[in-house]
């Protein structure tokens, strides 16, 4: 059987992630750079990721809304070209101000891609939809693994504009190789204003489904420990272990590479073994993870720690096919970048509440919380399984 063309939308999708991923990622190592030619603080500095984040969370609703007006291809092509225009103008950003602005701005068009692009996949492996979503997810690691090592290089050698640069200079040719490859999209309610589609009463209706809204529950508190680990990981092992940054970055890397590989396999279980029972899996799986980490010593620790911690991260694989199980053909595209929305606003405060916990009470206690959520999810699904609850 020939290579079909929904493999080649599945590679275009997944590059089109990687580009808006490389993008933000490439910041956050430059920091100390960036800092010091505006002559601001880590405060200041923070916000403006922090911005970034928040605006990339609050575009997944909309970004559904624009698929079903326009079409998909439209909004991914928009997606992808914004971010390689909004890389530029933020590495030439002459004041603190513009560049504030512009990290927003690019984490609002980063924002209009995957949401869009899932249902997409969604409708297009409707027989394979997990396995679809997580090789699409493997955008999100492989930038993880590659993104801050460049930005950092590069930006030592070129300065920190030439690190943030980056981003268009990934986004640009995926763009190109996107609007070429990729076909038009028909537009699933062309004709409907738009201003129906965010009316707050269907809106609280579909978040108020009992799947829709337990499924949300699993996927922030997922996404609140994701981001808790992907903040500080790092910084946990040089303080907490004794490990040297370099040492860190290995095993940071390492984190981002077992997610590559494991995420479509997680996927594929998903499909063809249940999505709750993976679900569980991953989450046991991330909490023996962090066990080790803050209670083994030894390197083969660390390594088994990585191996168990980056696999169960993977749970994006599984929960978000749960979410395109309960919504209708229709719901899809808005419906899901509304659950996006809401559930990686939740999931944005990981980074500020493993950080106060750290600092008031240790990295050992940081970790606990994370373990007793994860544990708490764990129980849920459990509980929704044995006594046939349907959610």
């Amino acid at each position: 059987m020939g290579w079909e063309y929904r493999y080649t939308l599945l590679t275009l999708c997944t590059l089109a992630f990687f580009a808006t991923m490389v993008a933000r990622l490439a910041i956050s190592p430059l920091v100390p750079a960036i800092t010091a030619d505006f002559e601001i603080t880590n405060a200041t500095i923070g916000a403006a990721l922090t911005g970034m984040w928040l605006a990339y969370a609050l575009t997944q609703f909309p970004s559904g809304i624009l698929g079903d007006r326009f079409g998909e291809r439209v909004v991914i092509l928009t997606a992808v070209g914004g971010t390689a225009v909004m890389s530029f103008v933020l590495a030439a950003a002459p004041v603190l101000a513009v560049f504030v602005v512009s990290a927003v701005i690019l984490g609002a068009v980063a924002g209009l891609h995957y949401s869009v692009a899932t249902s997409l996949l969604t409708r297009t492996f409707d027989d394979r939809v997990g396995m679809a979503v997580g090789v699409h997810t493997i955008g999100s690691p492989a930038a993880g693994l590659i993104a801050p090592i460049a930005a950092v290089w590069v930006g030592s050698v070129y300065g920190w504009r030439a690190g943030v640069a980056l981003g268009t200079v990934v986004a640009a040719p995926v763009f190109v190789l996107f609007a070429l490859r990729a076909r038009g999209t028909e537009p699933r309610r062309p004709d409907q204003p738009m201003s129906e589609r965010i009316e707050l009463e269907p809106l609280v209706a579909l978040l108020s489904k009992p799947p829709i809204a337990f499924t949300v529950c699993i996927a922030a508190i997922s996404a609140f420990v994701w981001q808790g680990i992907a903040s500080f990981l790092p910084t946990f092992l040089v303080e907490y272990r004794g490990q040297s940054a370099t040492a860190a970055g290995v095993v940071f890397s390492s984190y981002f590479v077992v997610q590559a590989v494991t995420k479509p396999v997680i996927g594929s279980l998903s499909d063809a073994h249940g999505r709750d029972g993976v679900i569980v899996g991953c989450m046991v799986a991330t909490a023996i993870g962090l066990v080790l980490f803050v209670a083994a010593p030894g390197v083969l620790a660390v390594v088994a720690a990585v191996v168990l911690v980056g696999t169960g991260m993977g749970w994006a694989s599984a929960v978000e096919p749960r979410f395109m199980d309960e919504l209708t053909d229709r719901e899809r595209s808005a419906g899901f970048g509304l659950v996006r929305t809401v559930y990686l606003i939740v999931g944005s405060l990981g980074s500020v509440a493993v950080g106060f916990f750290a600092d008031a009470f240790g990295w050992a206690t940081a970790f606990a919380v994370l373990t007793l959520l994860l544990l708490a999810v764990f129980v849920a699904v459990a509980a929704n399984h044995v006594f046939s609850l349907e959610y």
